[in-house]
Formats: structure tokens, C-alpha cells, sequence
């Protein structure tokens, strides 16, 4: 998700998309999503084979549905609505055989392909200290170090930073609005997965101090909180600043926002992660176990 977003911005600051041609931008998310699946496959995969997992092949199937499958599920929705109403929205016949052939004959053979070779360069897990055989027992906490008061804390942090650039994006997408500042939207972009990193290796740290060492998915979802954040500021936006009314409209904002939010999820759940676990190794490496 990272390496996506990111040839996204790469694509824009050199100007492939043009203010008026709003069809490039999902050229490219269809394209550059489709040729990155490789290493999807092979980032879960090999991953997944470090910690002994032993049926890569379901985890190969997850990791190509975990996106795709609610989104096409939203897409096959909201198109026989717009076919309903005979709208301009709906995708016509031609373009989506477009897709279904990109998904069958470049995104699946590629995941395949990086799963294998995940599988066949699979290393170790390498823990930064000796384990026990025993998981330790997590002592009370207070209901302050709980995951969804965590979350919360974890979420509105990193949308604070984002919170004014939302608007003119929201206006752009789904308004009469031209966004041609990719430049700042890029910075932005930045500074959300900075901040997103720091709270939660923050949180991690406090976790650990607190003697909880079931951190792996707290992590996760509390860098992914941010987008639970975004799509409560969906429904104000809705409500309060802009004119959209009737089925139609009301489906297809909160329907492909609900999948937009769920990209951010867990895409910065993945940050989070990534973060929270290059903190945890760190900090152990630098103690001397006997």
C-alpha cells in the first residue's frame, strides 16, 4: 500500500494528471496497483513464512482479496445503481472486461509469482533477545491502556495534521473544485505517516512498560485508526458542506469513501507495524540478555 500511494504522488508531481482529466488518475491506480501486486506477494509471503506459518497459499489468497474483494464488492453495487438510474457513472461493459483481464492475467500471475519467491527466500525470524517457550502473563491495566481508548488517541493525532488539507481534497473529489497542489498534498501525505510511525511506537513503548506484550495488532490497529477518523469526518462533510442529496449520491460518497478509508486503514496499520516492530527490535538488541 505504501509503495502504491507513493508512485502515485511520483506521478503527479511530474504532471501525468492533468486538472481536467479525472479518468488518469484511475488509469493509474488500476495500473500501478495491478504491477506492484508482485511484491505484495512477496513482502506477505515471506513474512508470513517467518513466523511458521505453514499455508502460504491461504495467506497468498488473503492478501490479494483483503483490498480488492471489498472493493469490487462496493464497485458491483454502486454500478447497478448508477445502471438504475441511468447515470453517466456507470462504468460501461467494455471497460470493466478492461479490468477483469488485468486482475486475471497481470495482478494474480504476478502475486503468484512474488509469493513463490517470498517462500523460497524465507529466512528465520530473527528475535533481537532470547524468548521464552511461555507467553508471560499480562498483569490488570487500567481502562486507559485499553485498545480502544489507544486507538482513539492513535487516530486523532495523525488526522489533526491532515484535518485542513481534507476539505479541498473532499472538494475536489466530490465538488466543482480544481486541486492542482500535489506538492503540498505530497508533504502532507509525509508528515501523516511520520506522526502515524511515532504515536504508535509511543503507544508500543508505554505498552511494553505496562508488561503487555500482545503489541502486534494493537499496533496495527491503532495506526490504522486514522481512518476511522476520516470517515467520521465523511459523514460531516456530507452533512454540513456540501449539497448532495438522494440515494444515488448518498451511496456512492459513502460507499467508495468507506473504501478509500478502508486503503487507509490499512495502510497505515502497516506503518504503524513496521514502525512498532523496528522500535521493539531495536530496544531489545540494546539489552544484554544472559
Amino acid at each position: 500500500m505504501p509503495i502504491r500511494t507513493v508512485f502515485i504522488f511520483m506521478l503527479a508531481l511530474v504532471g501525468v494528471f492533468y486538472p481536467y482529466n479525472r479518468g488518469a488518475l484511475f488509469t493509474a491506480l488500476v495500473v500501478i496497483y495491478a504491477l506492484t501486486s508482485g511484491i505484495a506477494g512477496y513482502v506477505a509471503t515471506s513474512f508470513y513464512c517467518q513466523l511458521e506459518g505453514t499455508n502460504w497459499v491461504r495467506n497468498l489468497l488473503l492478501t490479494g482479496c483483503l483490498f480488492c474483494g471489498p472493493l469490487f464488492l462496493t464497485f458491483c453495487f454502486l454500478n447497478t445503481v448508477a445502471i438504475a438510474y441511468s447515470a453517466t457513472a456507470a462504468l460501461p461493459f467494455g471497460t470493466i472486461v478492461v479490468i477483469v483481464l488485468i486482475w486475471t492475467l497481470v495482478t494474480s500471475p504476478l502475486l503468484v509469482l512474488g509469493g513463490i519467491a517470498g517462500k523460497n527466500s524465507r529466512a528465520e525470524f530473527q528475535a533481537p533477545c532470547r524468548t521464552t517457550k511461555y507467553p508471560r502473563e499480562i498483569p490488570p491495566l487500567p481502562w486507559y491502556r485499553s485498545a480502544i481508548p489507544q486507538m482513539a488517541m492513535a487516530g486523532f493525532l495523525p488526522f489533526s495534521a491532515i484535518y485542513i488539507e481534507l476539505y479541498y481534497i473532499f472538494a475536489s473529489v466530490w465538488g466543482h473544485r480544481i486541486y492542482t497542489i500535489y506538492s503540498i498534498l505530497f508533504i502532507v501525505f509525509i508528515i501523516l505517516l511520520i506522526v502515524t510511525a511515532f504515536i504508535t511506537v509511543a503507544l508500543t513503548y508505554f505498552q511494553l512498560a505496562a508488561e503487555d506484550h500482545e503489541w502486534w495488532w494493537r499496533s496495527f490497529l491503532c495506526g490504522g485508526s486514522t481512518g476511522l477518523f476520516i470517515y467520521a469526518y465523511c459523514l460531516y462533510y456530507y452533512y454540513a458542506r456540501s449539497d448532495m442529496s438522494g440515494f444515488m449520491q448518498t451511496s456512492f460518497f459513502f460507499g467508495y469513501m468507506a473504501c478509500i478509508c478502508y486503503g487507509f486503514f490499512l495502510l497505515l496499520g502497516t506503518v504503524g507495524f513496521r514502525a512498532s516492530l523496528f522500535f521493539v527490535r531495536h530496544i531489545y538488541r540494546s539489552i544484554k540478555c544472559e
